[in-house]
């Protein structure tokens, strides 16, 4: 996890713009660089390192001898560099995951190179010798990525919005938008330094199987170990760092799984320290219960982070600066995801963190499709939340962890894994008896991963389960935006919020503090999350019916 800044087109470049790169240095604590193109006019490069592989020569942006016209800056990571090397035989300079980008790049161009990199990424390549720049992002958009573009030619690109908000041309502010998922987009460089759009094409479609080569063993025709060996490759993949990893464990079944999956392949693999796990919430948190039984199942070193109502309120203001929405449920989410995470930073030495983010997605896991009419609409939602992932859960992983110099692994939104789970018979991934994610509880079941009371644990949204059963966090948020938000303002809403119209006080309440940072760019966000097939007025899943159901769970197994 690292943070990437360039500009193209503005002779003011270095002396007038890096304090907008030193915006996103939380993204790269460890050390820092400015550097100019010298073959180009008005062209520069920043960069804010994270060191988790090649403390020695990782810096970036990467050059390579053997490749001088090619300049990598990238934030992420690429699990199968030692695959690719010796697939194409390519002689690597560093042990570097990303600069396999380069040689693949230079065998095959950008299309060739992004379809080969099993990984999470926000990329640049720029290669002089063509005058050409590539900017490419992952498939789920694990890894954030921007760009500005301006009508005459000046182009910037960064990690986060907050990077490019105070970057002008001539007085003028303009347009900062993401950069699609699962794209790559290429720009010719004029002489003046300015660019020009060429291309923009999706190298990688969610669902479909990947063209590299992985780590995953032959599948079997026993469907529930072809789910267990490819999450466990897909954490296995994921140990790859040189500095301490740790788990975010909440106690549901996404999270549980992972940190079990973490802690036996981490021995498997050579381990010796203790995989520590962090949970959060506050008194009466059911969460800290169940994280509690499942640490000490698996043998973690264990720690919890209280907060009280208070504290949780008092960091909304930072929180969306740091994550750039104003979305209910991402907001709501993030409180104790962010206070962990700063926990983690100042009191631990772990640097990278696993989490269970992408699970519900991948395997219908919110409670609302148990409403859905048929298995092929279930199907069609799930590759929609998939799609949008990046606006609302991956967003918050990343932010809430990349604010304290961390980062976040998420293995259930692994290639293969994603791929292969959405190959199944749609009518299969849909919850039964019940019970959702029934398809993934099953894999794992009687394999004492975990014990049958967190296996089959019913759902809790993260942000409903670090409160108590008696009152939810929903509900103190509530209370306190009774405080902040005057019903006539709320009436007045429509008047000053066209997009996205705020229509409770909570919604209207974080739309203000947003604005405070990010004047105007509420369409970085389509639509605030809430469940389909229901008639909630609130996305917290408390207020959904099913949420009190009761099953018997020994008949449904």
């Amino acid at each position: 996890m690292c943070g990437i800044w360039l500009i193209f087109g503005t002779d003011q470049c270095v002396s007038k713009q890096t304090k907008s790169c030193l915006e996103i240095q939380h993204r790269g604590p460890d050390c820092f660089r400015i550097e100019s193109v010298p073959q180009l006019r008005s062209c520069a490069f920043g960069f804010h390192r994270l060191t988790l592989l090649d403390s020695l020569r990782g810096m970036q942006p990467m050059r390579l001898h053997d490749m001088p016209h090619l300049w990598l800056c990238y934030n992420g990571e690429i699990y199968n560099h030692k695959l690719v090397q010796k697939e194409f035989d390519f002689n690597y300079e560093t042990r570097l995951d990303g600069e396999c980008a380069l040689h693949l790049y230079e065998k095959g161009g950008i299309e060739f190179a992004c379809q080969h990199l099993d990984g999470v990424f926000g990329l640049s390549i720029l290669d002089t010798s063509k005058r050409l720049l590539h900017i490419a992002r992952d498939t789920f958009g694990v890894r954030p990525l921007f760009k500005m573009p301006t009508r005459d030619g000046t182009f910037a690109v960064c990690s986060e919005a907050k990077g490019l908000t105070d970057v002008v041309h001539d007085q003028i502010q303009f347009n900062v938008d993401w950069v699609e998922p699962g794209t790559y987009e290429t720009y010719s460089i004029r002489d003046d330094g300015k660019v020009d759009l060429v291309c923009k094409s999706r190298f990688h479609t969610i669902g479909s199987p990947p063209l590299y080569k992985t780590l995953v063993p032959q599948y079997e025709d026993d469907v529930s170990a072809n789910i267990r060996s490819v999450l466990k490759a897909a954490v296995r993949k994921r140990l790859m760092a040189e500095r301490r990893i740790g788990c975010l464990l909440s106690g549901g079944l996404d999270s549980s799984l992972i940190a079990a999956l973490v802690v036996q392949t981490a021995r498997e693999e050579g381990i010796t320290y203790p995989i520590q796990t962090f949970s959060t919430g506050m008194p009466g948190s059911p969460d800290l219960q169940a994280a509690r039984k499942v640490a000490e199942y698996i043998g973690s070193d264990h720690h919890e982070v209280l907060f009280s109502p208070e504290e949780g309120v008092s960091v909304l203001d930072e929180l969306i600066y740091h994550l750039e929405t104003y979305d209910i449920t991402t907001v709501r989410a993030s409180v104790g995801m962010y206070i962990l995470s700063k926990y983690i930073s100042e009191k631990t030495e772990n640097i990278v963190v696993f989490s269970g983010e992408g699970a519900d997605e991948v395997a219908q896991g919110y409670i609302y499709f148990h409403k859905a009419p048929n298995a092929k609409a279930a199907d069609e939602e799930g590759r929609r939340l998939l799609r949008d992932l990046f606006y609302f859960d991956v967003l918050r992983a990343d932010r809430s962890t990349a604010a304290h110099g961390l980062e976040c692994r998420v293995p259930f939104l692994d290639h293969q894994f994603t791929a292969y789970y959405l190959s199944l018979p749609a009518e299969d991934r849909q919850p039964k008896h019940g019970i959702e994610k029934y398809l993934l509880r099953k894999a794992f079941s009687g394999t004492g991963l975990l014990p049958d009371e967190i296996l089959w644990r019913p759902k809790e949204a993260f942000s409903d389960g670090i409160s108590s059963i008696k009152k939810g966090w929903f509900e103190i948020l509530h209370e306190f935006v009774e405080t902040q938000v005057t019903d006539e303002q709320l009436r007045q809403a429509p008047q000053y919020f066209l997009h996205n119209t705020p229509v409770t006080k909570e919604a209207f309440h974080y739309r203000q503090i947003f604005e405070r940072y990010f004047m105007g760019r509420s369409s970085w966000i389509p639509y605030f999350w809430m469940p389909k097939w229901t008639n909630a007025t609130d996305p917290s899943a408390r207020t959904l019916k099913h949420y009190k159901y009761k099953q018997d769970k020994t008949e449904a197994k």
